[in-house]
């Protein structure tokens, strides 16, 4: 397998048990090796008390595409901190784009970053994210 079928085999081994992303209305657009981009319209059932996303949704985004990113490479890869700055409010409507992008990835650690973008091409969050890899492999090695 070519590193690009195997992340793209490894994202869909993830994607089809991932119900979080799924529910959320979330879409996988690309997978590369360390690279994720994955869409989600804001629903006003993901609105906080000032009618704007709630935080939390923005994050699950920007998690699900370190997700994807970090294990592209076929062995099960866990968040191990994670750092959310959120720069403008996403609004009830908006289409958001989390793409994630490998930093580094040296022995079992590596550093993604995520940006979330809005359908104007706003900077919306910034989130990195230090992964760590463990036992286990999405498909049969």
């Amino acid at each position: 397998m070519t590193p690009q079928e195997l992340a793209e085999a490894s994202a869909k081994a993830m994607w089809d048990n991932d119900s979080a992303s799924q529910r959320l209305g979330m879409e996988l657009t690309h997978v590369a090796p360390g690279e994720a981009t994955l869409v989600m319209t804001i629903t006003e059932a993901m609105s906080n008390g000032h009618g704007n996303c709630h935080g939390g949704y923005l994050f699950t985004l920007a998690d699900s595409a370190f997700a994807f990113a970090c294990n592209s490479y076929n062995q099960i890869t866990v968040a191990q901190h994670c750092s959310i700055t959120y720069l403008v409010p996403g609004r009830i409507g908006d289409t958001l784009t989390a793409t994630a992008r490998e930093v580094s990835r040296r022995g079992r650690s590596g550093i993604y970053d995520i940006q979330l973008t809005n359908q104007h091409g706003e900077h919306v969050v910034t989130f990195r994210g230090h992964s760590r890899t463990v036992k286990g492999t999405h498909l049969p090695v």
